[in-house]
């Protein structure tokens, strides 16, 4: 049987990136992610529902996160999902989080808390700027 395991998520960070390294020095970024949904309930009226998300990211898109990203930033997250499964006080214990494979700033700099400039170069990515011109 065929296994497929992708998760798109567009939200905004609840907390400013955690960035850590392991010993081998590779970069690890925990992020919290707030997903908004707003639907009518049985009764009419609208409902807004919040679903948060722990979200790990490696590597460079670590460190791109915890350089240009805080509390209130927009962002799409794309990756997998993965099962943590631990035991604390003798009672077995699981999370589900995402394994962030990819991720796209959508807020312009600015937006979420301030964070100092960057002092190295600033990657593509941070730096494309929104046509306000697009029709839609």
């Amino acid at each position: 049987m065929a296994s497929y395991n992708r998760v798109i998520l567009v939200g905004n960070l609840t907390r400013d990136p955690e960035l850590r390294h392991t010993a081998g020095g590779t970069a690890v970024a925990d992020i919290g992610v707030a997903i908004n949904d707003r639907r009518k309930s049985a009764s009419g009226e609208w409902v807004e529902e919040t679903t948060f998300v722990d979200v790990t990211l490696w590597a460079r898109t670590a460190e791109v996160a915890g350089e240009y990203l805080s509390k209130g930033s927009a962002v799409l997250i794309e990756g997998r999902l993965k099962l943590d499964t631990w035991e604390a006080d003798g009672q077995k214990r699981s999370k589900l989080k995402v394994i962030g494979e990819r991720m796209q700033m959508l807020s312009s700099r600015g937006e979420g808390e301030q964070k100092a400039q960057p002092t190295s170069a600033t990657p593509e990515a941070a730096t494309q700027q929104v046509d306000d011109d697009i029709p839609f």
